[in-house]
């Protein structure tokens, strides 16, 4: 996903008077652009940017959505509605069984020494972005039993 199809998708859901869905490509927008200034990237926006700033928007979402009060069902409908959308958006996560199946055939001298620490040291960095991190700790807490 670039930050000029995002933009895109803001400008059409404007045009179309779709008011909720402008506020919420809006904001990932402007959660982009902070994250690009945040890191000096501000002239060159890489698709793996906008991925993490989507990612981290979609965690903040879910969060919303799990702390919101069962009463307040106007809250919870808005919450969700934001989810979806940033979902729309965000980069597919790996399975467990797609991120097992790529420990065993690009990290199989690291599983060797069945020392958890070690892995995730190894392993966090190759699947950045790609994968889940508690998706990925429980495949390796799997793996080394």
């Amino acid at each position: 996903m670039t930050i000029e199809q995002l933009r895109k998708d803001m400008i059409a859901a404007a045009k179309a008077q779709d008011k909720p869905r402008k506020e919420v490509l809006s904001a990932l927008v402007g959660a982009v652009m902070k994250l690009a200034i945040d890191e000096g990237t501000r002239d060159s926006i890489s698709e793996e940017l906008v991925s993490r700033a989507i990612t981290k928007e979609q965690r903040a979402a879910k969060e919303s959505i799990d702390t919101c009060p069962a009463s307040r069902q106007d809250l919870l409908e808005q919450y969700t509605y934001r989810y979806n959308v940033i979902s729309e958006y965000a980069p597919k996560m790996m399975r467990a069984d797609e991120i097992r199946a790529f420990l065993e055939q690009n990290c199989s001298e690291v599983l060797a020494t069945k020392n958890k620490g070690q892995i995730m040291k190894t392993v966090m960095p190759l699947l950045k972005g790609k994968a889940d991190g508690k998706t990925i700790s429980s495949v390796v807490a799997e793996l080394t039993k």
